[in-house]
């Protein structure tokens, strides 16, 4: 027992170079404003944020509503600009604070444009609010906004590389299923699309090169950490990290992710190794005499215990919440239940067709929905293969023609005062063919959202 809190103490509030905190918080800083300016030049705030006219709200978060251009255009540019202090520490506790508010909230607005490393960016912005980033090598220290510290209790530290570690490790515990390791399933549809790239494209072709990348990438995930820990080998398996995103960053279109975790990653690094970065940034950007403080951080026992507290319960929900599909009859894949915030990084390839119709409760008389009235190409692609945003859509039709009266092209006139929703759903899983998705015979405006499982979702009869 008593090893076990040595053990813990030592992980937590022994006393570490502030070094890799002040390298993370740098290059966290920089990614996320070349990010940021990349999102905003290549337009896509106004396709994902301006021009949709509904939005898939998450549950519990249906107050987060997009703002106009000016408002959307005002939270960018805090976006961005917290991003530059951050990278400079300057006013860093506010502009972390700025940030993580900011992005959470644009992530928030809608699940259509939803990706595991946004969610990645909000947990990282999250614990950045609480780490003091900002003791070193930082304008804060620099005009004496904050005391200058050299050390910091090991938990600011180690916290970052768990977190690392749950999404690599659960990323790989994912990998081990049947379509994955055995049927390299999607990459074996992917890569055939990628015979264009130099030097390995003609590789592409062979149903072996599937396999290996698809055995690859599990056994990657699942023991990158754990080379990574290990001060021997840590060197190779960087190199690892480094050949694993880079290939995975020329063949699929997933954004700065696997630059964000080359970057990331080198938390894992040695103080020595983060001190030496630190050193060669005040030679030529600050005056290193004005960084010399020795000062050591002194915590009350009641603050340990506080602290400790908070730890656990943050690391019991990033352990529980990728597991919580556990909880859900049927195949994962197919169902979705449980998939979001789990690191089910490029596991599914679907497609779907999703037809609905608003009928008349007492005369039987329906009227087919044109989708394209109210989403927009992207928003419509994913909602017609995920059963809660099904769902969602269905109820959003339900209120629109609650109370309406429809003149059909016959003339005929219909009042409908609480109508039925039903929807035709067909899915391809692994591009194996088209399967009815849900009960069409449902009425999906008297079906409550919630985290319950949907019984109105058909197996997948394979």
């Amino acid at each position: 027992m008593m090893e076990i809190k040595r053990w813990l103490h030592k992980l937590t509030f022994s006393e570490k170079s502030i070094a890799p905190l002040i390298v993370f918080r740098i290059l966290f800083g920089i990614m996320m404003f070349f990010s940021t300016l990349r999102f905003i030049l290549k337009g896509w705030v106004y396709d994902l944020y301006i021009e949709p006219t509904y939005f898939f709200s998450y549950l519990g978060f249906d107050w987060v509503k997009p703002f106009d251009l000016y408002g959307t255009s005002l939270l960018f540019g805090l976006l961005l600009l917290s991003t530059i202090f951050i990278a400079l520490g300057l006013f860093y506790r506010i502009s972390a604070i700025v940030f993580f508010i900011c992005f959470t909230y644009i992530e928030l607005i809608d699940k259509t444009n939803y990706l595991n490393h946004y969610y990645f960016i909000s947990l990282i912005a999250f614990l950045l609010m609480f780490l003091p980033a900002n003791k070193e090598c930082s304008l804060d220290a620099y005009f004496g906004f904050t005391a200058k510290q050299k050390k910091v209790q090991a938990w600011t530290i180690n916290i970052l590389k768990f977190q690392m570690g749950v999404v690599y490790v659960f990323a790989g515990i994912s990998k081990i299923n049947y379509a994955w390791l055995f049927e390299a399933q999607p990459l074996r549809n992917w890569l055939k699309h990628q015979t264009d790239l130099p030097i390995i494209g003609e590789l592409m072709q062979y149903e072996f090169t599937a396999y290996l990348f698809s055995w690859g990438g599990a056994l990657f995930d699942l023991f990158i950490v754990f080379i990574l820990i290990n001060n021997r080998f840590r060197v190779y398996g960087y190199a690892l990290v480094i050949l694993f995103h880079g290939l995975t960053a020329a063949m699929f279109p997933i954004g700065v992710f696997p630059y964000v975790m080359i970057v990331s990653t080198l938390i894992f690094f040695s103080p020595n190794f983060h001190e030496n970065i630190i050193a060669w940034i005040q030679r030529r950007i600050v005056n290193k005499s004005q960084n010399t403080s020795k000062s050591e951080i002194k915590t009350p026992v009641k603050n340990k215990r506080v602290t400790g507290a908070l730890l656990g319960i943050y690391i019991f929900i990033q352990l529980l919440l990728p597991v919580r599909y556990l909880a859900y009859p049927g195949d994962l894949f197919w169902t979705e239940q449980g998939y979001r915030f789990s690191w089910r990084v490029m596991l599914i390839e679907k497609a779907g067709y999703a037809q609905f119709f608003i009928h008349h409760p007492e005369n039987g008389m329906k009227k087919r929905i044109d989708n394209k009235e109210y989403l927009t190409p992207q928003q419509e692609k994913m909602m017609s293969t995920q059963p809660d945003m099904i769902l969602q859509f269905a109820h959003h039709l339900r209120d629109e023609y609650s109370d309406t009266l429809i003149i059909e092209p016959n003339g005929a006139k219909i009042k409908i005062k609480e109508p039925k929703v039903t929807a035709e759903v067909y899915v391809s899983l692994f591009n194996k063919g088209s399967r009815l998705f849900i009960d069409p015979k449902v009425n999906l405006s008297k079906i409550d959202r919630g985290f319950h499982h949907k019984d109105w979702i058909l197996r997948n009869e394979k």
